[in-house]
């Protein structure tokens, strides 16, 4: 009998050189019914990537050839990187002419060239992240195309006559891509929509979606089926076998503008520590396998935050009401119930976790918390604040106690620790922008972030030990080129020195050496940027930043796909104490798709709320060109200076053409700009002032120029 197993074993033991199909029906002596069977084998077998189709014939298997398969990572240079779905494996160098037209986010099979240089070609792309671009429509005499706005994409589309719809040349179109490019053929498209340009941000906001084809609502089938739970009684919520936790002091912390509480925690003293329960929505009770609020869920991966809105993962029905744990409602939740033992552990480490409990549970949120508020009353003693909330003023102050512990005890293991500022968009009451500050975590955030890691800790130990499939969040630790760039960049910033060999292992000693210096800011955003971005896998890694042995995504189920199936595999355990023979292989067949998926639209929305995040910031300093800033130097590149402003949170490029008082060069050994004439130097944490010169908003860009 023919299968996968029989045909991949062939490949190993006979294929020297590519085969033509004839000559692998030859070769296994096959009737013209078991070749019909090999086609269908043949193409599942190269659609994985197992056996590659080239024009010789047919490859295989994989690991034979230096094969590997995962997401292509485009620069706008052309070249790219392909991220392999295998962890632990160095990232491949593909130049820019062994793309095969591949775009960003595609999954792609890389043949690997150079095993030194870690370098590879594509050879067949498996799965495209992009049907739509964006671009500008220029119409020809011969012929009419659309140039596509993000650079990294390697091509130009061409139109047909009877495709351009009504776009005129030079207009700004989303084209739905109708064929891709191959040896023999160009890349087609066709205009869907002609974009007019923002007259408002929120227009700015539109226009995003409009880019990256983000869904603004969801199929009437979801809708209706969102509807029909949302009918569900009281009662029916308790058909499960439920703890109840309802009478247990219980908030949730938040902040001032959320609206999905996915999370909620409650805590007492116990003899020698604390029990800390952190209880999470129970989204699976209502969104079960294969639904049409699941596939929809799964396809969107994960909710889009805007400073004005959210694109929800789920239904506004589930996500702000059914799943949402609002105070004084009776809420499905599934609940982690860990005990820390206060006292120091072999190590010396304190606190041990003494034992953890998971179980689905019925709770009522007492109190709907937020961030600012758990700081005063915690940081700033406020007396108004504290009168408030005085009957649950003994668990924020348990809360404070064990969030310090956690959090020195994953300091000392070796967990990485950037306190990093991000950029706050403030809207008035009308949705107007005000300004763009520098919003930094407080305590009350730690508190939350450090519970939640010791949930996703407590349950990715648990399943783990039980060998069974599961979905992990991982983070490798960095490339060794990597960590040698980051070596020369401390050491030419002189601030502290640096021995030769800085291994990943150090990185803890590094950024407590930094912390308080003038640079530390620049030198944590540098250093996080090295770093390899966190993913789901189905294998387990562990989490470098983390410095986690086991670590998943559990407390987020509303916003994130992954957590949903965690979730799943979680409670299906505790109901039977083990996975049935067949839901092991329903998990190993579809769990490395989920995680890819998952990993592709996290990616997405995270470029989305940058790309929200650059047009904002033109969009409010669009009215002050020629008016002067005071700003620091915090990224230094052969072609300009990024300088980030003093008065607003607000970063712009100061081009090297716009520096008119020398003729500057790039010195990649300092990492800085010199003067050639006049001796000036521009390096990371320079202070400058700057004037603004231009503001792009088509490619969201402020352009300085230097002020005399």
């Amino acid at each position: 009998m023919i299968t996968k197993e029989s045909i991949t074993a062939f490949f190993k033991g006979n294929v020297t050189k590519p085969l033509r199909f004839d000559d692998i029906v030859f070769l296994l002596d096959l009737s013209s019914s078991e070749r019909r069977g090999l086609k269908r084998l043949l193409r599942e077998l190269c659609a994985e990537g197992t056996v590659v189709r080239t024009r010789k014939g047919l490859y295989g298997p994989s690991e034979e050839m230096s094969l590997a398969t995962g997401y292509f990572e485009a620069h706008r240079d052309g070249y790219g990187f392909l991220i392999s779905e295998q962890p632990g494996e160095r990232d491949i160098f593909i130049p820019a002419r062994a793309t095969l037209g591949a775009m960003n986010n595609d999954r792609v099979v890389v043949r690997i060239e150079d095993r030194h240089r870690r370098e590879g070609r594509i050879i067949r792309v498996l799965e495209r992240a992009h049907s739509r671009i964006t671009g500008t429509f220029e119409a020809g005499r011969a012929a009419s195309y659309i140039k596509p706005k993000n650079r990294s994409v390697p091509f130009d589309l061409y139109v047909a006559p009877g495709d351009t719809g009504k776009a005129r040349s030079g207009d700004s179109v989303i084209a739905e891509i109708l064929s891709y490019p191959t040896d023999k053929r160009p890349t087609a498209g066709r205009v869907v929509k002609v974009l007019k340009k923002p007259e408002t941000v929120s227009d700015e906001v539109e226009l995003v979606m409009d880019e990256l084809n983000l869904p603004r609502r969801f199929p009437v089938e979801v809708l209706q089926e969102a509807r029909d739970l949302h009918d569900r009684s009281q009662a029916d919520r308790r058909t499960r076998k439920r703890t109840d936790l309802r009478d247990l002091p219980t908030v949730t912390i938040d902040g001032e503008r959320a609206r999905d509480f996915d999370d909620a925690v409650s805590i007492e003293r116990i003899e020698g520590g604390y029990r800390l329960w952190v209880h999470i929505a129970d989204v699976g009770y209502y969104v079960r396998w294969g639904t049409p609020i699941d596939l929809e869920a799964r396809r969107r991966g994960t909710s889009v935050y805007f400073p004005d809105r959210v694109v929800p993962m789920l239904p506004q029905e589930l996500s702000e009401d059914l799943c949402s744990l609002k105070p004084g409602e009776e809420r499905p939740a599934f609940t982690v119930e860990m005990d820390f033992d206060n006292r120091s552990d072999k190590r010396g480490m304190r606190p041990d976790m003494r034992s953890v409990r998971f179980y689905p549970s019925l709770i009522r949120s007492d109190e709907r918390m937020t961030y600012t508020s758990v700081k005063k009353i915690l940081v700033d003693r406020d007396p108004e604040e504290r009168g408030r909330y005085r009957h649950l003023i003994d668990e924020f102050e348990l809360m404070g106690e064990l969030c310090n512990a956690l959090k020195q005890k994953r300091i000392r293991r070796g967990s990485l620790d950037f306190d990093l500022p991000e950029p706050e968009v403030v809207l008035d009451m009308q949705g107007n922008l005000e300004s763009i500050i520098k919003s930094e975590r407080n305590f009350a955030h730690i508190i939350i972030e450090e519970f939640m890691i010791a949930a996703n800790e407590a349950v990715a130990g648990y399943v783990a030990g039980l060998g069974i499939p599961f979905l992990y969040r991982v983070h490798e630790e960095p490339d060794p080129l990597k960590l040698e760039n980051i070596l020369k960049m401390i050491n030419t910033l002189g601030i502290i020195r640096v021995g030769k060999g800085l291994r990943a292992r150090d990185f803890p000693a590094l950024l407590r050496q930094i912390t308080g210096k003038p640079e530390e800011e620049i030198l944590n955003h540098m250093i996080l940027r090295s770093l390899k971005q966190a993913r789901y896998s189905p294998v387990n890694v562990g989490h470098f930043g983390l410095a986690s042995v086991s670590y998943t995504h559990f407390t987020s189920p509303i916003r994130r796909y992954p957590d949903l199936v965690v979730h799943r595999i979680l409670g299906a355990v505790l109901e039977k104490n083990h996975l049935s023979d067949r839901q092991t292989k329903e998990m190993q067949s579809i769990l490395p798709d989920i995680a890819f998926t998952s990993s592709r639209t996290e990616r997405q929305a995270d470029e989305a709320e940058r790309m929200v995040l650059k047009g904002m910031r033109v969009w409010l300093m669009r009215d002050k060109v020629g008016e002067q800033f005071d700003g620091t130097v915090v990224s230094v590149m052969p072609h300009g200076l990024r300088v980030r402003l003093n008065d607003y949170y607000v970063e712009g490029l100061l081009h090297i053409s716009y520096m008119t008082d020398d003729f500057y060069r790039y010195d990649e050994k300092a990492m800085s700009l010199y003067g050639v004439n006049r001796k000036k130097t521009f390096s990371l944490g320079k202070s400058l002032t700057v004037r603004i010169e231009k503001i792009d908003m088509e490619d969201r860009e402020i352009l300085f120029g230097t002020v005399s």
